[in-house]
């Protein structure tokens, strides 16, 4: 008797085995057909905005515009501080590159929003549900900077 339920328990625990291997057999199967049909149903786009800001229309008019600020800023700068104690100097200087960085965002506001609006034109003409920074994609996505440029040199 002690042999048939060793026997019955083998039986039994082959069964589970099969069960348990087919289980996970099915899930797999499941979820790589959602996968796969939620990476057809929604694309992916991939822009560098690097060279999308450095082919921007605006961007040489823009460089222009700091440079003379810069110059202005540094003009002004040598001219108060020439009375100065070191201290005085460097807190000055502190806020003289507060005063540039806060020029800078002014004038590279309005590319950025361009930039932001040329690539949703280029995702939604495309069909795409997500545009991701190049940078930060390690494989695949649909690369749209060119589109984007083209998109940008319309206006």
């Amino acid at each position: 008797m002690i042999k048939l339920e060793k026997k019955q328990v083998r039986i039994v625990s082959i069964l589970i085995a099969v069960i348990f291997i087919g289980s996970v057999v099915a899930l797999a199967l499941t979820q790589t057909g959602s996968v796969a049909s939620a990476a057809s149903s929604s694309s992916v786009g991939v822009v560098d905005t690097q060279q999308i800001m450095a082919a921007h229309p605006d961007l040489q008019n823009i460089n222009g515009q700091m440079e003379t600020a810069i110059a202005e800023i540094k003009k002004e700068f040598d001219e108060k501080s020439a009375g100065m104690n070191d201290q005085e100097k460097a807190d000055y200087y502190i806020q003289c590159q507060q005063r540039l960085a806060q020029k800078q965002q002014e004038l590279l506001s309005p590319i950025e929003n361009s930039i932001e609006v040329a690539i949703k034109a280029v995702a939604d003409k495309k069909g795409l549900a997500v545009v991701i920074n190049k940078a930060a994609v390690v494989y695949g996505g649909q690369d749209i900077t060119q589109d984007v440029i083209a998109q940008l040199s319309k206006k």
